[in-house]
């Protein structure tokens, strides 16, 4: 529901917010959790330009679970206060620089499930394994997805460790082949019952909100591990999420009809809604010596085969029980362009193709010193843009 919170002409009273590019103006208003190097207690906040307010008096615990559980009529009250108490003219309320808070996980997450929603992602890693049959015959009638591991997922900027696993027959080592994957992250709430699965049409109810995720991957433990069951000690060291929820609220005006499906659907996965969302995600690369991060590829949500309601319908279809604070990832957003693909082994063709970042420096997986930085936002013509901040980790060496 767009309403007057989304009003591109509204001010607030913080400077900052007001300023073009801006990526938390007051159309934003994302929900974080933080603390003070003088007050060690995590509280929620919200972003406003280059600050935070604390939203104690509006949502309270030291996790966004609670406000994850609410209805999305009372989140979107919530939202509504937020957006008076910033506006210009309101009373003005202390505020905290963002540079001297440190960002914690939005939410304590119970559940972790990893889709595989890129249609154009699945293609080209299908053609690298199996040119003849990229696709397998079930991706275009389900959205498939593996479970991941909750204990290891971390808040942006937690350096990353390469890890060591089984590389082939009698081998153990570090990895060799260490990839980023650009991802989007759903926060779901209030969850269901067990037993009950959620129809498409109320799908949407469940999405408290969205952010970055990089679902690190090491592709020579993933090659030899993978069959029959899927992905496991390749990925489950390490997911990084960006720490500000961008609320699905905020993301009203952003939605857009989802990709056509040249095969049907069964019912439960059929919606008349305009459930997919317009998102533009940016991958940014800085290797050790150079100065600054240079962008590498770039994508776009509303590209995604399956939306996130279709995800959310099918992973409940067995009566499967969601629960606030459960992640899902969209997969790897990737789209019809290279300069579209989401990872590195899609971008260096498994390594046959080396990227170039710099005069000699070149990348075909990545190596210790690397940052990755995921980034953000939404644009439409007639409001205002919002951005989602950033979701980095820098790689160092494991044990020797």
């Amino acid at each position: 529901m767009i309403d007057e919170t989304h009003d591109p002409g509204l001010e607030s009273w913080v400077d900052s917010a007001n300023r073009p590019g801006c990526d938390f103006p007051i159309q934003n208003l994302p929900l974080g959790v933080f603390r003070t190097p003088d007050n060690g207690q995590p509280r929620i906040g919200t972003a406003i330009g280059d600050f935070v307010l604390d939203a104690s008096e509006w949502i309270r615990g030291e996790t966004l679970n609670g406000y994850m559980a609410l209805a999305q009529q009372e989140r979107r009250e919530i939202r509504r206060q937020l957006s008076k108490a910033l506006a210009k003219g309101s009373e003005r309320r202390e505020l905290i620089p963002q540079a001297s808070c440190e960002m914690l996980l939005p939410a304590a997450i119970g559940d972790y499930t990893d889709f595989y929603a890129s249609i154009h992602h699945a293609t080209n890693v299908g053609s690298m394994f199996r040119p003849d049959n990229p696709l397998l015959p079930n991706y275009k009638h389900l959205p498939v997805a593996y479970h991941g591991r909750s204990s290891t997922i971390v808040v942006s900027g937690t350096p990353v460790q390469r890890p060591s696993g089984q590389l082939g027959a009698g081998v153990f080592g570090a990895s060799k082949e260490l990839d980023y994957e650009l991802e989007l992250g759903i926060f779901l709430g209030p969850g269901n019952r067990l037993g009950e699965p959620v129809a498409i049409e109320a799908a949407s109810e469940q999405i408290a909100g969205v952010c970055l995720l990089n679902d690190w991957s090491a592709r020579d433990i993933q090659r030899w591990e993978y069959q029959p069951l899927g992905p496991f000690l390749a990925k489950n060291f390490a997911t990084s999420v960006s720490p500000w929820l961008i609320t699905w609220e905020a993301l009203a005006p952003f939605r857009v009809p989802p990709v056509e499906h040249d095969t049907p659907v069964l019912p439960y996965l059929q919606s008349q809604s305009e459930t997919a969302l317009d998102i533009t995600l940016e991958v940014w690369l800085r290797a050790a010596g150079m100065p600054r991060a240079t962008r590498i590829s770039s994508s776009h949500v509303r590209d995604l085969y399956w939306t996130v309601p279709q995800m959310i319908a099918h992973h409940s279809s067995n009566g499967c029980a969601l629960r606030p604070g459960d992640l899902l990832g969209s997969g790897t957003v990737s789209g019809p362009e290279k300069s579209n693909r989401g990872c590195l082994l899609e971008l260096t063709w498994k390594g046959a193709e080396p990227l170039e970042l710099a005069p000699g420096i070149v990348r075909r997986f990545l190596e210790n010193g690397d940052e990755v930085v995921f980034s953000g936002y939404c644009e439409r013509d007639g409001f205002r843009r919002i951005g989602f901040g950033s979701c980095s980790g820098m790689i160092f060496p494991g044990p020797q």
